[in-house]
Parts: C-alpha cells; structure tokens; sequence
C-alpha cells in the first residue's frame, strides 16, 4: 500500500541518525521496507515443512469451453506423484487460477516443488511474497469540481473500481447508494456470503486468505475503507477527525461503484491472495484496479506476482494503479515498477497539520503531529523523565506532567501514554522531515532540533517549567505541491531506461472514511475511534490516481491502460522545484484530472509492445510464459535487438554510466490523436547546458483518416555534475495551442544508484 499497520507496530524509516526518534505506533500506509524474502520465509512456513508457492502453468482452454472442475483436475494431476506423504493433492492446493490467470498456489515441500517444476505443463513455481499495506482538500487542490453532480452520475456508476486492500467499513456515509442505479450490465462479480451490506455503491464484495475465502470483508484495519473513499467515495459534507480539517470528504468518480478485494490481514498481504483478488476482478468486469500494496525493494517483473497479475489486467484493458513505497529519500527504492502498471509518489498539498507548544515563559513553538484530545491546553508540569525508551519508561507514572524526550532513546507513544503523562515533546534530527504529521496515543509535539534545544534551555532554567500542548490545526503550506521525504525515490532497479515514479498525487495529511474498528492512531492501546482519519503514504496517493483513472474511464470507456497512463502523465503538473531527485522523486509532476480528460495525444501501447520490451530486457522464453501466461511467447531477431527505450512510453529515462561520459541515445515514439481530427502539433523542446534534445519530425499533422504519427527523440551530450541534483531535467511538449503534451526526459549516472 505501501502501508503497513499496528499489528505489528511498524516504524517510517529515514536516515539513520534520525532513527532514534521515530517511536511512531501508527504506520499510516508508512512501512519499514524490510526485506521481502525475509517477510516471506517468516509467514510463509506452516510448521509441517510446505510453504506455500505459486505455480504458473501453460495457459488451459477458455472457461466456457473448460470447466472449473476440469482445470481443478488439470492441476491436481499435476501435483499427483510429487507429494511425499498421505495427504491428497486437494488438500495442498489453495487456489486454481483460471479466470485471466492460469495456474495454482499449493503448500509443497522443497522436494516436491523442485520435482513438480520437472513435469510438463509447468512454466514456472514461486515462493510466497508478502507485501505490505503502502480528501476532503486534496480533490479541491486537484481542481477536481465539487460535486455529488447527478449530470455526471449516468457516466461515472458505469465505472466500476476494484480496491485490493484490506476490506471496507460500508456502514460509512462515503459509501452510501443513495440516487445509483443497480450495476451496469457488464458487472459479473459477487458478493461473499458472509456480507450483507453490497448495495448500488458496493457492488462486489470478496476475501482472500490461505485460500479460504469465507472470511469477513469488514475492514478492521481502517486502510482500505481509506483508500476506497479516497478514489469513490460519495460527497459527505462535515467530515473531520475532531473538529481538524473539516470539510466536504469526497472522492474523485463519487457515483464510480466499488468492487471490494480484501486480502490483507494482520500479517500482511500474500501474494497467492493477491494473484486470486487480480484473477477475480478482472474476470469480473472491473475497469480500475487499485493496489496500494508494496514490498520494500523492486523484484524482477517475471518473479514479481503483483506484476504478472498486473500484467493480465492490463491485457484485458484494465488500468493498474500502484504505490510507489514509503522508503525515500533513499535512491533506488522505487516498488512497482512495470512499466504496465502507474506508480504514484507521495506529495504534499497546500494544506500541512501543526500542533503548537506553549511555555510558561510565554514563548511558544509550531510542532508536527496530529493532537486530536479532550481536554488540551492546560498547562502541565514539564519533566525530563531521563529517557523515554520503553524500559526507562515502564512502571513509571506521570500523570500531570508534559515529557522532555530529546536525549535520543526513543520508544513507543503507548509507553508514554501508560505513564498517565498530559502529553511530551520530541524532535527530529532532520528539519525537513517535518512535512507529515502523525496520531500518537497522547497529545505529542514534535519540534525542529533548534526549536527543542530553547524548549530544554527553558526547562533548565526555571524550578517551575510548564508546558501548553493544544489541539493541532492546519495551515497553509505556499511550498506544495512538493515531494513527501518517505516516498520512494528511482531510479527503477529492474528497468533503468523506464522512468518510475510515473507521477505524484497528493499523499501527506490526507482525510477519508475510517472504520470504527481500527484506533485513530493505529495503535492497540489507542481507545479512540473515528468516522473519519487523516494519514499519510504513498498508499494515500494511489487511490488520487486511481480516482483519476476511473474519471478518465467514465469519459473515454475503451482507452486501454496504456492511453490512461499516458493521459495522466503527459498533463502532469511539473515539480521540478528544489528537489535533488527530480524525476526520480516526483515522475511527471502532480496528478490533474481536469487536464488529463482531454488529452490531445495519448502515447498506446499493446501487448506486443510489452514483449517486446521484455525482449529487449532480455527475458528468456521461460521468463515471457511467466509474465504473459503464454507458453508460446517468444522472442523476434528484431525485438531481442531492441532497447527497452523503445517501448512506446510517455516518459524517457536515460541512464548514462557517468558525468562527464559522453552518450547519445534514440527513442522512437508514436502518438495516437484523441484530440480534434484536423490537428496540427509542433514540439518545443527544454533542455539544460550538457544535454541536447532533437525531434524529428518536429511538426505532426493530423487528420481524418491519419490517427497515429511516429517521431524519434535524439539525446546526445555530456551530463554535466550540478549544484544538489544528481541528473539533468528536459522536456519535450506537443502543442496545437490548446493541448499541451508533455514528456519529461531525465538523464541520470546509473553508477551512482548501483
């Protein structure tokens, strides 16, 4: 999602002299970026010596022309000879995948998987994955219009969205049916037996886990109601989290249905649930599908599920929206990123949450933290308990008093708050770590060093210290639209030559329905329970996009994944101020919805295309029957000697090996009108000292019967080192003077991110 939630509590990582700080419970789509392998030997053993792996096979006959018994059968025959002990081949398999995926999950030993990967029919076996869990005002800075608009309502309830997440909280108003009509005709999903609560709004409702599906869809998690109501959710007027932030909470497509996928739990998200929720939205006729999921690092597309299931569903037309991950500023921890799919970084809005702190001495400090409480600011003991790590802290009692925790051992806010503390004061070590505000179990500020160490000198210099911490408000934030400090940075690992981060969309301090279940801060010991919520995560900008997506789709039903991405990406809002990452921080520039509608041109791509960029990735046979489910697939002379620069993408990336080196590089390019028949497009180029740009031709003319024009991209030069950035910014715009179609081009020393 790139979230992860209390259960454990999980922490946001930044630098590591600033570690000592973070003693946050509540991950808020904020996850640790531990090691995917590590995560998945952990939950992947069931004690009996199987772990569960998935098994790709060769693609069977339509399912009108075989029958899920038989494809049952298929897989079954497959396992039989290869199991060691008395158990059946039904009771090792945990799911068939037969509707747009071909295959099974099944608990096997290593034994079994290596003899079962020898027989025929079988393309390829994979261990289990686990991933984790990656507005009101957002939509109003998007400039998307304020609306339950019913002159809208007939387009958007076609669109159906499917959210692979951790359920939903339906009894929330952001999901109310009032004034839909039943589904369209094209929705073949269900609802699981054991909720009652599908109506117009939640048409479809499903849960994986271990390969039962009878659980409950419920979310008492809080995240997937989050993300739903942020992409789809009905205009409700009055939302806040305490009186904070109060206005209209809405989403982007509000008469959009919703299908809802749950497969996140407690323990995360695993990838044979995962591969099962795609398997199933798909063949159920949804048009989005929105997976705020993550792992802490890239994977190769062919052993990455989230991919493969991507890839299937962008097939069959539809949309794929991703997180981009939660571990920036770091270079290089960019997840998600096959080019199939739209990765979305996190981004500030023009709206920032701060909780001041008062001293007796009549001074007072602008802190960053969510402090929802009754009963704030009167003034309190101030105390240095010595140290606020969760040893120290045990036992101990506090009540009346506000806790100086500056000497850098730092444990959890629910150790805090058992001490009966009035609330404490933190700081990090970096001051530009303070664009995201956090809930914690009691009223806590967290200040800039400098700011802390006047609050200390205060403290040391009175026998009475006190200190006022009030309720958080919000403010206007001049800077946004900016990269958030957590959101993954490229470039992409797996792919260099393939831009990732696509684009930005609001991700900090975002407000959308809550469940009940969960506690506003995320943590266990929090009693405290919302309608409403406000976090922050890359987890928070995908629904933006999928949102986006989804209004796109109401407006252009057939636009394949690729025309979508291409629309959003090339009327991007440009970000380039400031940031040393560039495009590898923010991609294109902040989602706009309003603009990517119409287009102009759009930048297509097939299936085809996409093989052929895994030709040019040099994939071998084995690896293309993973990814595309076809045994068949192969590679031509001429696609093995492409360059993956080829594939038809809105955006161009060019790794070069160092400043200084020179390089030239081509990039053939192929536009679609979707604009007025008669067009004409001449490209304006902008570049930087060191990088020269070409187009040819330089002019397009459109016309009835001429709907696509190819064009090639010349970059050439010698990238030059500059002043905090660690590569060059260029562009090329299509212009007729009313669209205005923009690529952004990066070149960047892949030497430095190896």
């Amino acid at each position: 999602m790139a979230s992860t939630r209390a259960s454990p509590p999980l922490l946001l990582l930044l630098a590591a002299a600033a570690l000592a700080v973070f003693f946050f419970s509540h991950a808020a789509a904020i996850h640790t970026g531990a090691s995917l392998d590590a995560a998945a030997a952990a939950a992947a053993s069931d004690g009996d010596g199987t772990k569960v792996y998935v098994v790709f096979t060769e693609r069977q006959a339509a399912p009108a022309e075989l029958s899920s018994e038989r494809v049952a059968s298929f897989h079954h025959d497959l396992l039989t000879g290869v199991i060691d002990d008395s158990s059946s081949a039904p009771d090792r398999v945990v799911y068939h995948y037969s509707r747009t995926l071909h295959g099974f999950a099944a608990r096997l030993t290593d034994d079994e998987k290596n003899r079962l990967a020898g027989k025929d029919g079988v393309i390829s076996i994979h261990e289990k994955v686990v991933y984790r869990p990656q507005t009101t005002r957002s939509w109003d800075f998007l400039g998307l219009p304020h609306r339950n608009d019913p002159t809208r309502l007939p387009f958007e309830s076609d669109v159906i969205i499917g959210m692979v997440d951790t359920g939903i909280w339906p009894d929330s108003a952001s999901f109310s049916d009032a004034g839909l009509p039943p589904p369209p005709a094209k929705w073949k999903g269900v609802c699981s037996r054991n909720f009652t609560s599908c109506n117009n709004k939640i048409i479809g409702a499903r849960s994986y886990r271990d390969g039962n599906t009878t659980l409950s869809v419920l979310d008492n998690e809080g995240h997937g109601t989050h993300t739903a109501s942020t992409a789809a959710g009905r205009a409700v007027p009055g939302a806040s989290l305490g009186g904070l932030a109060g206005g209209t909470a809405r989403g982007a497509v509000p008469g959009a249905r919703i299908a809802v996928y749950k497969v996140c739990w407690e323990d995360g998200c695993s990838s044979e649930d995962i591969l099962a929720a795609f398997d199933d939205a798909v063949a159920d006729g949804v048009d989005v599908i929105s997976a705020s999921l993550g792992s802490g690092i890239p994977y190769d597309y062919a052993a990455d599920p989230m991919a493969i299931g991507a890839f299937h569903a962008a097939r069959s037309g539809v949309v794929v929206s991703v997180s981009a991950g939660n571990s920036g500023p770091e270079l290089g921890t960019v997840c998600n990123v096959a080019p199939w799919t739209i990765s979305t970084g996190a981004a500030l809005t023009d709206r920032r949450i701060v909780t001041e702190v008062a001293l007796g001495d009549g001074r007072s400090f602008e802190g960053s933290a969510i402090t929802v409480f009754p009963h704030l600011g009167k003034p309190s003991l101030l105390m240095d308990p010595g140290s606020c790590d969760d040893d120290n802290l045990a036992g101990k009692r506090y009540k009346g008093a506000v806790l100086l925790c500056g000497n850098g051992d730092f444990g959890s806010s629910s150790a805090m708050a058992a001490t009966g503390a009035d609330g404490a004061i933190a700081y990090r070590f970096m001051d530009h770590d303070m664009d995201t505000a956090f809930s914690f179990d009691l009223p806590l500020a967290i200040v800039k060093q400098k700011e802390y160490e006047h609050i200390a000198d205060y403290y040391n210099s009175t026998r009475h210290p006190v200190a006022t911490i009030k309720k958080s408000v919000t403010v206007k934030d001049a800077a946004a639209p900016a990269v958030a400090q957590f959101s993954s940075r490229g470039p992409n690992m797996i792919t260099y030559g393939v831009l990732k981060p696509d684009l930005s969309a609001p991700g900090v301090d975002i407000l959308a329905a809550w469940s009940p279940e969960a506690p506003v801060s995320g943590s266990t010991d929090d009693k405290r329970r919302a309608k409403y919520n406000i976090i922050s995560g890359t987890s928070m900008a995908c629904p933006h996009v999928t949102g986006a997506a989804a209004y796109l789709k109401s407006a252009h039903p057939g636009w394949s994944h690729a025309a979508v991405l291409s629309a959003l990406v090339t009327t991007a809002t440009p970000m380039g101020s400031g940031e040393p990452e560039a495009e590898h921080a923010y991609g294109a520039g902040q989602v706009d919805p309003l603009r990517a509608r119409y287009p102009g041109l759009v930048y297509d791509a097939s299936e085809a295309d996409y093989v052929a960029f895994l030709c040019a990735q040099g994939y071998n046979s084995s690896q293309l029957a993973t990814v595309t489910g076809r045994s068949s697939a192969s590679c031509s002379d001429e696609a093995r000697g492409g360059a993956v620069g080829d594939l038809n993408y809105p955006t161009i990336a060019v790794p070069v090996l160092n400043y200084g080196v020179g390089f030239a590089a081509e990039f053939p390019r192929t536009v679609t009108n979707v604009g007025p028949a008669d067009s004409v497009y001449r490209a304006t180029v902008t570049t930087v000292p060191g990088v020269d740009v070409t187009v040819t031709p330089d002019e397009l003319a459109f016309s009835a019967g001429t709907k696509k024009l190819s064009f090639k991209v010349s970059v050439s030069g010698k990238l030059l080192p500059a002043n905090g950035t660690m590569g060059a910014s260029a562009a090329i715009v299509w212009s007729d003077g009313r669209h205005h179609v923009r690529s952004p081009i990066y070149v960047f020393p892949h030497k430095h991110v190896m």
